[in-house]
């Protein structure tokens, strides 16, 4: 059994042992506590409050705040009116019912006959503020959170400024790495440049809720960075640690600090979030030929707004600035100033530009085959890829077994060693893993495969590699808010036209 779900079973019973006492000394039967649903009902009544508290308690998430209300009330029929008595009440019922149903000196009273407590100013805001942390904390953590886009690497389907909901219960909520941190921010504390926002004396490992749903091919995924567990302070994630190290070598990232600063790392939940398109759920083989993605020998399906680069010539004549807007063209504008453009178009953009008179021929920018890009995974020359022609490559499935050799390491060597948490060696041309000579390797988790829709200035699985399960955050499902970062609130800064739009 997951260790996770023996420690719940455990708090869920020590809990029930607490309301089953507190059900007594309230007069009402302690088998009641038992019966789904009813023991609700009995715990209202003795609480003394209204039966439409009660729909709430059916309400997935929602009723997590009920609950929390519930035990305060409970806690004030006990006189535990301070505020640090409900506080452990609220964060630690299964230690603090039980003591208040087994404890002689802990006596229950009936609401109804309660003095009135009156709360200063100062405390009722400081309740006020306390439950909102609380609630707004959990619906954070494991209901859905609001991202921004801060990139172009998802352009045309989602844009740089635009303002997103992130499901976390559509793949099931994560249990977070590090549960306690500073509220409402990632892993930097608010003004500061690398104080951390967190503590990691306690470090969970890995578990996740069931979802209403798995990974489907194209949905819009929002993920921890992959290559974000080991980061220059100085340069943070906008340049991988390790392709400084490829870059420079390693002595030099770790020891010239006046450039790459302090070499730190950080725990799954608190590296960066990126958001792309899953191309590849396990067990699929993504090739890419000529940049058309292929998924198990098809040709990808309803893959978003896409963008490529493209050379597009004219008879001579330029192609007017404000026309570019027009066309929506917004990145990596260049020219030889002899009527050729190198453009980042969409399909859309392509339409229109062909209808001008001026444009002779629109082609598309495409690196060949076997022409090797060494920023590109696996890093190998033995798999001589680029962005536009790449794999085939198989990827991981949980349980699944495959030969290893030193042929095809490359691919996963990542994988068993880092994210999979193994000791991995070779010595004298064979392959140990925990110590022991093998050929072959059982995958642990699930992995997926990431590609923005801008696919010629993103950052992706094809720079570094595989998307494991526990980096998984949620998926992308609304956009409330969409601002131009180019405009001011004068000229169109609001994208009208791009609000409240579901994400395709």
């Amino acid at each position: 059994m997951n260790l996770y779900m023996i420690v719940t079973l455990l708090l869920f019973i020590l809990s029930m042992v607490g309301l089953w006492g507190i059900f007594e000394k309230s007069g009402e039967k302690g088998w009641k506590t038992l019966v789904p649903f009813y023991n609700w009902y009995i715990w209202l009544q003795i609480i003394r409050k209204p039966l439409w508290w009660y729909i709430f308690l059916l309400v997935p998430f929602i009723n997590v705040f009920v609950i929390l209300l519930m035990i305060v009330e409970v806690l004030k029929c006990f006189r535990k009116n301070g505020l640090v008595d409900q506080a452990l009440g609220a964060l630690f019922p299964f230690f603090y019912l039980p003591y208040l149903a087994f404890s002689a000196k802990e006596q229950y009273t009936d609401p109804a006959k309660l003095p009135l407590v009156k709360k200063s100013a100062t405390r009722e805001w400081v309740d006020a503020i306390i439950f909102a942390v609380i609630a707004a904390s959990i619906i954070r953590i494991f209901l859905i959170e609001a991202y921004t886009i801060p990139t172009s690497s998802m352009e045309k389907t989602l844009l740089v400024g635009d303002y997103l909901f992130v499901s976390k219960i559509s793949y099931g909520p994560k249990v977070p790495n590090t549960p306690i941190a500073f509220p409402f921010v990632h892993h930097t504390l608010p003004l500061t440049e690398s104080t951390k926002s967190y503590l990691e004396w306690i470090n969970l490992p890995y578990y996740r809720f069931p979802g209403l749903a798995k990974i489907k091919n194209m949905d819009v995924v929002v993920f921890n960075y992959p290559d974000g567990d080991t980061l220059s302070s100085k340069l943070q994630s906008n340049v991988s640690y390790y392709y400084l190290v490829r870059q420079y070598g390693r002595n030099a990232v770790w020891n010239n600090k006046e450039y790459f600063g302090d070499i730190i790392a950080r725990p799954v939940d608190k590296r960066e979030n990126f958001i792309k398109r899953c191309i590849g759920i396990a067990g699929d083989t993504i090739k890419i030929v000529d940049r058309t993605v292929f998924i198990n020998g098809k040709a990808e399906q309803n893959p978003g707004k896409r963008q490529f680069k493209y050379i597009v010539r004219t008879n001579g004549d330029p192609i007017n600035q404000k026309n570019f807007e027009k066309l929506d063209i917004t990145e990596n504008i260049s020219t030889d100033n002899k009527g050729a453009y190198e453009l980042t178009l969409s399909d859309e953009s392509i339409e229109k530009l062909r209808q001008y008179s001026n444009v002779v021929s629109i082609e598309p920018v495409i690196i060949p085959k076997n022409y090797w890009n060494q920023e590109i995974f696996p890093f190998d020359s033995t798999y001589p890829w680029n962005v536009d022609n790449f794999g085939p490559i198989w990827v991981p499935k949980a349980g699944v077994t495959i030969p290893i050799n030193l042929t095809n390491l490359s691919l996963y060597e990542r994988i068993i060693d880092v994210f999979e948490g193994n000791s991995l060696e070779i010595r004298d041309g064979k392959i140990f893993i925990n110590g022991i000579e093998t050929s072959k390797y059982t995958f642990k988790m699930d992995y997926y495969w990431m590609m923005g829709d801008n696919r010629h200035n993103s950052m992706d699985s094809r720079y570094w590699g595989f998307i494991p399960q526990d980096h998984v955050v949620g998926k992308a499902v609304f956009v409330w808010l969409s601002l131009n970062p180019n405009k001011t609130i004068f000229d169109g800064k609001i994208r009208w036209n791009k609000l409240l739009r579901f994400v395709k």
